[in-house]
């Protein structure tokens, strides 16, 4: 079991961090603590949202404290698969091929508006995103490490829109939606200087790698027996319907439970932890609502 005091180094950070990104992105603590659990779970989230509701203000944030190389793609329906992963061009003064990358190679990728692209592109980013390579020609160009990806995608009522599979929506740890802010949030925001120059303010909080040392230590937080049955109780109840929580779902809910625990300075997961992460990472794998699967979740007794 992993000592809480390797943990103790990291927590004034989490706390610092959480604080600034609160400062930004206003009366969203909850949505920001899942995104940073994501990040340090070593996995992608997606924001499902009408635009300018602050999803790029949050990115932009998280990699400023994370001091981390963020970029930004805004899709569209004529995007190519090579404007996102990059190509081959030919070079006539050494006459060969050279790879120029496209701007996946980064550290996080803000990919905005998703659900805008063909399939076809669409594809190329998530096998980006599930294996963190790139091929061209039977060349393997690694992707930067930490790489993580924030994906944003309109509601599908919106014209021009390309809803993703179900099996690539599974490539996300995490779906989270932002929402309308409050009347005070939002009174608060009226109030403030430019979101651009707040961040522009922000002092960075971690380093490349105490992100890499933290992702590390979140497999070693520790999940009792009686944490592990609570789990598969939850999983057993999502599969009594048509679409039950895939093997991957189920790796990806232990995990999320544990970088919560890490969020939470403990070297253990309590049910708790479970619960915080449950609806964001299985709603968008069983097909159901945010308050279909809460209510779900409350059918299952904890240990």
């Amino acid at each position: 079991m992993l000592d809480e005091s390797e943990l103790s180094i990291f927590y004034p950070k989490i706390q610092e961090f959480l604080n600034q990104v609160n400062q930004i992105v206003l009366d969203k603590n909850q949505q920001t603590q899942l995104a940073l659990c994501s990040l340090l779970a070593g996995g992608h989230i997606l924001f499902e949202d009408l635009p300018g509701l602050g999803k790029t203000t949050l990115a932009s944030s998280l990699a400023h404290l994370a001091g981390l190389q963020f970029k930004r793609i805004q899709f569209t329906n004529d995007m190519l698969a090579s404007d996102v992963i990059g190509v081959n061009m030919f070079n006539q003064k050494e006459h060969l091929f050279e790879f120029k990358q496209g701007p996946i190679f980064t550290q996080i990728l803000l990919a905005d508006e998703i659900n805008r692209c063909s399939p076809k592109t669409q594809s190329a980013l998530l096998e980006a995103m599930e294996e963190g390579v790139v091929t061209i020609d039977a060349s393997r160009y690694v992707l930067p490490q930490p790489f993580w990806v924030i994906a944003t995608q309109n509601p599908l009522f919106q014209s021009g829109t390309y809803a993703l599979p179900e099996s690539q929506l599974d490539r996300f740890l995490m779906r989270l939606s932002l929402g309308y802010p409050s009347r005070q949030a939002e009174k608060a925001l009226l109030q403030q200087q430019s979101r651009h120059d707040l961040i522009q303010q922000l002092m960075t909080v971690f380093s490349e790698q105490d992100i890499l040392a933290l992702q590390t230590l979140v497999p070693q937080i520790y999940l009792s027996e009686e944490v592990l049955d609570y789990i598969l109780d939850l999983v057993a109840e999502t599969r009594k319907g048509r679409h039950g929580l895939s093997t991957r779902g189920v790796l990806a809910l232990k995990k999320a439970a544990q970088a919560y625990a890490l969020v939470k300075a403990r070297a253990f997961v309590t049910p708790d932890d479970v619960q915080a992460v449950f609806v964001a990472v299985t709603a968008h794998r069983i097909g159901l609502g945010e308050a279909e699967t809460e209510q779900l979740m409350k059918q299952v007794k904890v240990h």
